[in-house]
């Protein structure tokens, strides 16, 4: 374990946790040809650039998705090698409506999803729950149609719901009230990603529209003082994942990286790693980077981590033996 607590993971994206073994496995069964380079050089991004380009990296595990049994496995090895390092509790992001219309339906994609949730949780120090992704690329009608699927599944495996995709071109989250709303009244945690690439301002929108009151990465959010005292009095939290956050842009560097900031206004801030595979870097090291290279002091990483037990998705049980465990 990692700390006193394990790992606590709250951002983290199924897409971008393809074992690379795995995908060429898959891919082998489905005939696709692998990519020019071999698939662990698809699937890893090593060197800085955008959000897009990173974007790009995870859109090479879609295909994939393929099967409910390829659904179930790469969810129940994304659990397996988080316990491996060390994590007490996941939630596991993903966007079903990718991977269905295939000979799937959205039930079927989520309904493996959560069976995968549990195989890889049966028998291992773990707890995890599946986040539902709607993303920014489809249309209202499939968005909405994944939020009923994400309600049907809520207690079953689902525990949240949030929206992804490439904010850079697509901003407008206007047209995610009506899913939010539906993953809302089934009672589902909700999150938003918003300001990774967009504009502080997009954080304030997803509060105000989307009602959330946790942000995915939120970085440019960190450039508007005024902005984080009102994150501050309306108890908005950011879910930073820091090696992902400078290897698209999110953040110049390490040392300079928006925490620092969000910790300095008395926000309120949990960790991810975001696509593990995608960066080579898993939640414990993440979390030993906050110290080691972001320069925050143990005090205040371990307010992160009991931040990060209030401010899961998880059932209230699920909570008490993290607290227990604080």
């Amino acid at each position: 374990m990692t700390g006193s607590t394990g790992g606590i993971n709250l951002h983290s994206h199924l897409e971008g946790s393809v074992r690379p073994a795995t995908a060429a496995e898959l891919a082998d069964g489905l005939g696709l040809p692998a990519p020019s380079g071999g698939w662990a050089a698809a699937l890893e991004m090593r060197e800085a650039g955008t959000l897009t380009t990173f974007l790009e990296h995870v859109a090479h595990a879609y295909p994939l998705f393929a099967t409910p049994e390829a659904v179930t496995r790469i969810v129940t090895e994304a659990v397996e090698d988080a316990a491996r390092d060390g994590t007490r509790y996941l939630e596991l992001r993903f966007g079903p409506a990718t991977h269905a219309g295939r000979g799937m339906s959205l039930d079927e994609v989520v309904g493996a999803a959560c069976e995968g949730i549990r195989a890889g949780a049966e028998g291992r120090h773990v707890d995890a729950g599946l986040v539902v992704c709607v993303l920014r690329n489809h249309d209202a009608e499939t968005n909405a149609a994944v939020a009923q699927a994400a309600a049907r599944f809520a207690g079953r495996g689902v525990v949240g719901f949030d929206v992804a995709g490439d904010e850079l071109l697509l901003p407008a989250l206007e047209p995610m009230r009506t899913p939010f709303d539906i993953a809302r009244a089934a009672g589902l945690g909700l999150t938003a990603h918003a300001a990774e690439a967009g504009p502080a301002s997009a954080v304030r929108e997803a509060v105000d529209v989307l009602g959330v009151r946790r942000i995915g990465h939120g970085s440019r959010a960190a450039e508007d003082p005024a902005l984080l005292r009102w994150a501050v009095e309306e108890g908005v939290c950011f879910e930073v994942c820091p090696t992902s956050n400078v290897l698209t842009g999110a953040a110049e560097s390490y040392d300079r990286h928006p925490v620092r900031g969000f910790v300095d206004a008395g926000c309120a801030v949990v960790v991810g790693d975001d696509d593990p595979v995608t960066t080579g870097s898993r939640l414990a090291r993440e979390l030993a980077l906050l110290e080691s290279a972001v320069g925050l002091d143990a005090a205040e990483v371990a307010r992160i981590r009991v931040t990060s037990v209030e401010r899961a998705f998880c059932e209230g049980s699920v909570r008490a033996a993290l607290r227990a465990n604080a």
